[in-house]
């Protein structure tokens, strides 16, 4: 049974940091693109960054360039999503997912986590 498991989330001040983790079982975590993305209230879900099976390939959304980071540890079967300068706006459930081929589009990422409250007051 595949399971991912987000982690990390929380209340911060504007200008914070948070670290996000996405632990994966169930599946070939090495073989799989990670993507995060986010759903704010009232708004549809968006792509934040996707990552490469080994790392060497990223994406971020332009809303987070510069203040976000993607990585991945395949032996330990997580990704993580550094958070830093939080803005306000950055508020939502943020969601990990993996997909087989590299996309930025949710449509192709296969399993989701629950998700992970951010929320950033100002």
């Amino acid at each position: 049974q595949v399971r991912m498991v987000e982690t990390g989330g929380g209340l911060v001040q504007a200008g914070g940091s948070l670290r996000l983790s996405c632990a994966a079982s169930g599946l070939t975590f090495r073989n799989r693109v990670v993507g995060w993305f986010r759903q704010a209230p009232g708004k549809e879900r968006e792509v934040v960054a996707c990552i490469s099976w080994r790392g060497r390939s990223t994406y971020y959304a332009d809303s987070v360039k510069g203040r976000f980071t993607i990585s991945r540890d395949n032996v330990k079967n997580t990704a993580y999503l550094q958070t830093d300068s939080l803005k306000p706006e950055d508020t939502a459930v943020y969601y990990c997912a993996v997909a087989d081929q590299w996309a930025t589009d949710q449509n192709a990422y296969k399993y989701w986590g629950q998700g992970t409250q951010v929320t950033v007051s100002s």
